[in-house]
């Protein structure tokens, strides 16, 4: 069965100490949802196009994982956190 990615791009636009909270927030929750992170932050550069700063992908067993632990309440009053003080896209993508 192919493995189940989600996928963030964001910029952060507001207070970092906010989204510290978020990520320690994320750092306990997504692997109770079955996530692992293969990257998060870190250094990066755009090799085509442009886009945002921090970039994160988590992987799941199956793409439907992936889309339960995002539809996760927890994860939704979570993300909350995020959405105030970033800008970018999330997007949940089935492996091959």
């Amino acid at each position: 069965m192919p493995k189940g990615y989600i996928i963030g791009q964001m910029t952060i636009t507001g207070d970092p100490e906010i989204l510290k909270d978020y990520v320690a927030r994320d750092s306990a929750l997504i692997p109770q949802l079955g996530g692992r992170f293969l990257a998060r932050g870190g250094q990066s550069e755009y090799m085509e196009g442009s886009g945002h700063d921090r970039h994160v992908v988590v992987e799941f067993d199956s793409f439907e994982a992936a889309r339960a632990a995002y539809e996760h309440p927890k994860y939704q009053e979570n993300m909350k956190l995020r959405q105030a003080v970033t800008e970018g896209q999330i997007v949940v993508v089935e492996g091959v």
